[in-house]
C-alpha cells in the first residue's frame, strides 16, 4: 500500500529511449520511495531495483533491438535471503531502463528453494535465447535447469517456460551438491556441440566443471575438470570468451576458435570476493583450457576490477560488434544500513573489454553510451601542479559527474625505486596514502570532498623506478572517505608496468553519489569504489585534482561533465511510435 500512495503523490514521466521506439514509463527517480535528502547514497545513473536486494548480473543479451539484464533479486527485502528470484530489465541504450516482473521464480522441485545465478545464449540461425540457471532443489541441493521464451516476438521477453527435462545437470561424482553452480553462456565445438561450465567445488578444490549437449537439453559431463585450482574454494560465476591478439578493441563471438584469438577464462573465487581471469589457450577438441599462469593467490592475480567488483558477467554484441561487462558492486555499510535504506546493491556501468595490444592483460572502458547522460562541461589545459596543490573542478555537479584527466609526467629517472616483486598494492596503497608525499606522486582526484577536505576519496597515481623498468601504483584510497566510523573503508590498489618513454598518463572516474568507478591508463587498470560521505553529499561535495609529489606536473588536458539522471523505472503505458 505504500508504493501505491507514494505513485499517487508523483507524475508519469515519458523517456525515449531509442529511436523510432517512443516508452512511456513510471521513472524511478520519481517514484522512489524516498526524497533524496533521506537517500543521499542512491545512485542516480547506476542500475539498481527501485528497492531490495541486489547481487549477481544474470543472462545479459542482445534480442532484436532490444538489451536484456537479469539480476539475482529479493524482492522481499535489502538483505539475501531463501527466496532467490531473476529480475529482469530491458533497455534500448543500456543506460535507460525498463523493469518488469520477474522473469523465473522458484516454483518446482527443482528450483523451489531459491533460481541463482546462470547465463543466456541466443542459438544461431534460430535466433532463440536459452537460459540455463542453477536451481536449489526440494533436498537443498544445487542442479542446473533450462528455461526459454514463451513468446519469439515478444522483443522484451517477458515470460519464460521451465522445461520439463528440468534439472539439466546434477552434481557430478566428485563435487559438492551444494557447491555446484553459474553455469556459463554456451559456445559451439567445431564438431557442433554446446558446451558450457558449471562452477563447482570439492573439498578446498575449486573447479570449472565442462558439460556438451547437442540439443541444449541433454547434457553429458567430462570425466576431466576444465579448469582446476588448490586450497581456492569453489569456483563461482565462470565466464569464458575469446579475445583478438591483433589489439582490436572488437568483440568475438562466443563460439569463434581460430589463430586470430585466444581466450579468457574469468573465476569469481567466493573465498576472496574477487574476479580473477586467466588468458590461455583453447581447442574443443582438446577439452580444456591451459592458462598461461596458474592462480597463485597474490598480487601478481589478474583481475577485472582491483575494487568492489564480483560476480561479473559479459557477452558478445553482435549489432555494434563489441564484448561487453557487468559486474556487482555490493554495500559497505551495515545490513541494518540496508534495511533502512530498503536496498542494497548495485551494477557498474557496463564496460567495453578486450585485449591490450600487449596481449598481458585485459582492458576495460565504460560504454559510449555513457555519454548521453553528459551535461555542463568544465574543461582546463596546461595548468601546472606544483608540490602540494589541490585545483578545485568548480562549475559541474561533483556528486553526479565523469572526469577524465590526462598528466604529463616528470622525467622517470626522478622516480623512488621500488621492487615490485611480492609487494601488496593495497597494503602499499594504505601506507602510500594520497598524503603522503613522494616523488613523482601521489596525483590524481579527490572525489566525492567536502570543502575543507575533511571528507574526500582520492584516487591518485605514484610512479616508482624497478629494476627493469617502471611501474605505476594505482590507489583508491577510501580511509577519509567519510566521518562515519561503521564503514568498510579499506584502500584499494594495483601494479602496472609502464612504458620507458611514458610522456602522460590518464585518469577517469565515473563518480555517481555512493560509487567511484575508476579507470587508470586508459582503462589497463580499473577500481571501484563504494564510499558515504556525511559532508560531501549533493551540492555539499566537491571535486579537485591535486598533486603531492615533490616534482611538478602538468594537466595537459582535464574534461568534466555534471551527469543527467538516467530513466529508470517500472513499465507502463507502452507505447511504439
Amino acid at each position: 500500500m505504500k508504493i501505491i500512495a507514494e505513485l499517487l503523490l508523483f507524475v508519469v514521466v515519458s523517456f525515449l529511449l531509442n529511436s523510432g521506439n517512443g516508452i512511456q514509463a513510471f521513472s524511478t527517480h520519481s517514484i522512489n520511495s524516498r526524497a533524496t535528502a533521506k537517500q543521499p547514497y542512491r545512485t542516480s545513473y547506476h542500475f539498481q531495483p527501485q528497492e531490495n536486494w541486489m547481487n549477481d548480473p544474470n543472462g545479459p543479451m542482445y534480442y532484436k533491438g532490444v538489451y536484456h539484464l537479469f539480476y539475482q533479486h529479493n524482492p522481499e527485502a535489502a538483505t539475501f535471503g531463501d527466496r532467490i528470484v531473476w529480475g529482469h530489465s530491458v533497455s534500448y541504450d543500456l543506460i535507460n531502463w525498463i523493469h518488469l516482473n520477474n522473469a523465473i521464480e522458484p516454483s518446482g522441485p527443482y528450483d523451489i528453494n531459491s533460481c541463482w545465478s546462470g547465463s543466456a545464449t541466443i542459438i544461431p540461425g534460430k535466433e532463440e535465447p536459452m537460459i540455463l540457471y542453477t536451481g536449489i532443489d526440494d533436498k537443498k541441493h544445487q542442479v542446473q535447469n533450462l528455461a526459454v521464451p514463451r513468446n519469439l516476438s515478444d522483443t522484451f521477453l517477458r515470460e519464460w517456460i521451465k522445461h520439463s527435462q528440468n534439472p539439466v545437470m546434477t552434481p557430478p561424482r566428485g563435487v559438492e551438491v551444494d557447491n555446484f553452480r553459474d553455469p556459463s553462456t554456451a559456445w559451439q565445438g567445431k564438431d557442433g556441440k554446446w558446451r558450457v561450465v558449471v562452477g563447482a567445488q570439492n573439498g578446498d578444490e575449486g573447479k570449472a566443471i565442462l558439460y556438451q549437449s547437442k540439443d541444449f537439453v541433454n547434457w553429458k559431463v567430462d570425466p576431466n575438470p576444465f579448469y582446476a585450482s588448490q586450497n581456492t574454494g569453489v569456483c563461482e560465476c565462470p565466464d569464458f570468451f575469446p579475445v583478438y591478439i591483433n589489439g582490436s578493441t572488437d568483440g568475438v563471438e562466443t563460439s569463434a576458435q581460430n589463430p586470430s584469438v585466444r581466450h579468457v577464462l574469468k573465476i569469481s573465487y567466493l573465498r576472496k570476493q574477487h574476479d580473477y581471469y586467466f588468458l590461455g589457450n583453447y581447442a574443443s577438441d582438446q577439452g580444456n583450457f591451459i592458462p598461461d599462469v596458474r592462480f597463485t593467490g597474490t598480487s601478481s592475480d589478474l583481475r577485472y576490477d582491483y575494487g568492489k567488483f564480483y560476480a561479473s558477467k559479459s557477452f558478445f554484441e553482435n549489432a555494434k560488434n563489441r564484448r561487453i561487462l557487468w559486474g556487482w558492486v555490493n554495500e559497505s555499510d551495515s545490513t541494518q544500513d540496508d534495511i533502512q535504506k530498503g536496498w542494497a546493491g548495485l551494477q557498474t556501468i557496463p564496460r567495453q573489454v578486450w585485449l591490450d595490444k600487449s596481449g598481458k592483460r585485459l582492458v576495460q572502458w565504460p560504454l559510449e553510451e555513457v555519454e548521453q547522460l553528459r551535461g555542463k562541461h568544465i574543461r582546463i589545459t596546461r595548468e601546472n601542479l606544483e608540490h602540494g596543490s589541490n585545483l578545485e573542478v568548480s562549475g559541474i555537479t561533483a556528486s553526479q559527474a565523469d572526469v577524465e584527466v590526462l598528466f604529463e609526467l616528470p622525467e622517470l629517472e626522478k622516480a623512488e625505486f621500488l621492487d615490485p616483486n611480492g609487494v601488496d598494492p593495497q597494503l602499499l596503497c594504505s601506507q602510500e596514502y594520497a598524503a603522503r608525499s613522494g616523488t613523482i606522486g601521489p596525483f590524481g582526484l579527490l572525489a566525492l570532498a567536502s570543502k575543507d577536505l575533511k571528507e574526500h576519496t582520492a584516487v591518485f597515481f605514484r610512479i616508482y623506478r624497478a629494476s627493469n623498468g617502471y611501474v605505476c601504483l594505482m590507489c583508491s584510497d577510501q580511509s577519509r572517505s567519510s566521518l562515519r566510523h561503521d564503514l568498510d573503508k579499506t584502500t584499494y590498489g594495483s601494479i602496472l608496468d609502464i612504458d620507458p618513454n611514458l610522456k602522460t598518463i590518464s585518469l577517469r572516474s565515473l563518480i555517481d553519489h555512493s560509487i567511484v568507478e575508476s579507470f587508470g591508463d586508459g582503462g589497463r587498470v580499473c577500481i571501484t569504489s563504494r564510499v558515504y560521505p556525511s559532508l560531501a553529499i549533493d551540492k555539499d561535495a566537491h571535486l579537485y585534482v591535486f598533486n603531492y609529489g615533490s616534482q611538478s606536473l602538468v594537466v595537459s588536458e582535464l574534461n568534466a561533465w555534471s551527469m543527467k539522471q538516467a530513466e529508470i523505472g517500472y513499465e507502463g503505458n507502452i507505447s511504439y511510435t
